[in-house]
């Protein structure tokens, strides 16, 4: 069989509650060209039986050793083209979704991404992420930190390196970095509208400090210890005087 132009790979642990939102959403993608890959970490409830009740999706479950071990696992499995994570209770914002990623996959772009919507355990939305997506996607673009969600970050598989496991709450961040830096920037490119639903209850939100210092030290390692410092200065800064407002 010919490989896939998209390996879908989700990630799960004891995820009975939050998997068939994302299942839902893959099954309903009017773009057929894809693989599903779902990484369990040995649940013990009905994770298994939810993720075996759609054809055609490749399934692993064992123990692993955290979220980004089961992530090189999937990335292993893969046979696509490009690689998307869509994590247990993320969705995609529309059966058009997969789509607009597999337009511009076709004409060989490196990275492909676009907006996210927060959204809440009833499936309905918060409001946008904190961070805007860049227009035009640079190596420094993640000197601000992660400017792009995770799971709206669309890499051709070649380009995309496995995840550093020293890393607990924040290897994404690494990872995509380290993505940006394999591209070639001029085969980046934004699809201009929101293509990610993120449910806000995942491992990094959970993990608060864990991940800002994790970030810190990964900010640092990519750009530099002394323009870490000043944007951290910054974003303190700005803290603050929006409290005093």
């Amino acid at each position: 069989m010919n490989a896939p132009l998209i390996s879908i790979i989700t990630i799960t642990f004891n995820a009975e509650a939050t998997l068939p939102a994302t299942m839902n959403s893959v099954c309903e993608q009017i773009f057929k060209d894809f693989e599903h890959i779902i990484i369990d970490g040995a649940s013990h409830d009905n994770t298994l039986a939810i993720a075996r009740s759609r054809e055609n999706t490749r399934i692993l479950s064992e123990p692993d050793k955290g979220l980004y071990d089961a992530m090189n696992k999937g990335l292993s499995m893969a046979n696509g083209k490009y690689v998307i994570f869509l994590n247990s209770g993320d969705t995609f914002h529309s059966p058009e979704t997969l789509s607009l990623y597999a337009s511009k996959a076709k004409q060989n772009h490196d990275i492909i991404y676009g907006d996210t919507v927060i959204v809440d355990s009833r499936r309905k939305p918060v409001g946008p992420r904190h961070y805007s997506v860049p227009e035009t996607l640079t190596r420094n673009s993640f000197a601000k930190g992660m400017l792009i969600c995770h799971q709206a970050f669309m890499v051709k598989h070649e380009i995309a390196p496995f995840y550093d496991l020293q890393y607990r709450f924040s290897s994404d961040y690494d990872w995509c970095i380290k993505c940006i830096k394999n591209a070639d920037i001029n085969r980046c490119v934004n699809l201009n509208c929101v293509t990610i639903n993120y449910l806000s209850d995942g491992l990094t939100d959970n993990n608060k400090i864990k991940s800002l210092r994790e970030r810190y030290r990964i900010m640092a390692n990519h750009y530099g210890l002394a323009h870490t410092v000043w944007r951290h200065a910054q974003l303190v800064g700005g803290a603050i005087m929006k409290k005093l407002k």
